[in-house]
């Protein structure tokens, strides 16, 4: 199978410096479906670099044909992969300014909206083709003009995404089960996608706040047909979704070749790639609300014991871990019983087990909206 591999350089910010974005490239550059997979947005989870270089080896035997395009950024941050502190990697957010490197991307619905006012027409297909044009172009307009090497790193990405059916933005947690998170508009169509991963959580939001990379390609086409209505169809043309793949210490040669798996056999289903994926796996879950996942925080410092594991079903008042305060007078009053506000799945947990005021120690994704949880539904 036939692999191009490209490197786009980033601007430097710093005298004798360079960093670039490796992409590798299979198929009809100009075929449809298109599939883009990047991991490491955050730099330092590492479970989805592994998944993609066994997704590569497994493109490469070629066993199936290519019926579209696929489009792979294995290290989607070289910015935050370069972001070492005294032996740590600083992965997660921009030590130039403070931004998580999974925010803050472009929301271009409106640009795009009054490019293509007028323009549309009843055919969807012609309505699509020409909405991902303008894209493109905006993109590439603001990409020339971009100040820094974070806002262009944000663009280029989705210039190498504006014009796919799929995007899969491969993440982790801290310690947590698979998770996926996806926009309300595109189900239950994209039901398929946790049920081929085996993800017993599926999150909902069309809005989860703070712009994150997979929202700023799929919500445009909401907004687009709020905008325009049905007298000129704008279909939800972009599958992308923010996929989570279990903690940060799963990483294995072994997990990573079970989870290229699903990516392909998911693939094969859509028809980028030829082949019988097997029937669609029963979904392990039902999907829940975003704004009924309760993040539960620690209300004073101490060390955090968990009474339930990863996966357990829980409900509203049952504890889930005491919060402990070794340098109490007595042992009996250093010891705070924390409690479900929901009845959910707990698919988060810490593994460092000290914690401090108001982090975050759990999350349950429940099945009904919780009060108070709006705006920003994501931890930063």
């Amino acid at each position: 199978m036939t692999r191009i591999v490209s490197r786009f350089p980033l601007p430097p910010m710093s005298l004798g410096t360079e960093r670039h974005l490796t992409v590798h490239a299979y198929g009809d550059p100009d075929a449809h479906p298109k599939a883009y997979v990047q991991a490491g947005l955050h730099a330092g989870e590492l479970p989805g670099l592994l998944v993609q270089h066994h997704l590569i080896r497994r493109l490469d035997a070629g066993e199936d044909p290519i019926l579209g395009q696929i489009v792979l950024v294995p290290v989607a941050n070289p910015i935050g992969q370069s972001q070492l502190l005294r032996g740590q990697m600083i992965g997660r957010t921009s030590l130039a300014d403070g931004t998580n490197f999974n925010r803050e991307y472009p929301d271009l619905a409106a640009a795009v909206g009054d490019a293509v006012a007028g323009r549309l027409g009843k055919d969807t297909e012609t309505n699509v083709a020409l909405i991902r044009d303008v894209f493109a172009e905006i993109l590439a307009d603001q990409a020339a003009h971009a100040e820094g090497e974070g806002a262009y790193l944000r663009l280029t990405l989705m210039r190498l995404a504006c014009d796919a059916d799929i995007v899969l933005d491969l993440h982790c947690d801290d310690d947590a089960t698979f998770h996926v998170y996806l926009a309300d508009h595109l189900w239950p169509d994209a039901a398929d996608l946790p049920a081929f991963l085996e993800s017993p959580v599926t999150m909902l939001a069309n809005e989860s706040g703070g712009n994150p990379f997979d929202e700023s390609l799929s919500k445009l086409w909401f907004d687009l047909r709020n905008r325009f209505g049905a007298a000129t169809p704008v279909p939800s043309a972009c599958l992308a979704s923010t996929v989570e793949l279990r903690g940060g210490g799963d990483v294995g040669d072994a997990l990573a070749e079970d989870d290229a798996d699903r990516i392909y056999r998911f693939l094969q289903h859509r028809g980028v790639i030829g082949g019988d994926p097997g029937p669609v796996p029963d979904l392990l879950r039902p999907a829940t609300p975003l704004n009924g996942m309760e993040i539960v925080k620690s209300p004073l410092p101490g060390i955090v014991s968990y009474r339930v594991p990863l996966g357990a079903e829980v409900v509203a008042g049952q504890p889930v871990a005491d919060l402990i305060d070794p340098t109490a007078d007595d042992p009996a009053e250093g010891r705070i019983e924390i409690t479900a506000g929901t009845d959910g799945f707990v698919f988060a947990r810490k593994t460092h087990r000290f914690v401090w005021p108001g982090e975050t120690i759990a999350k349950i994704a429940g099945g009904q909206p919780l009060a108070g949880r709006a705006g920003k539904l994501l931890t930063d």
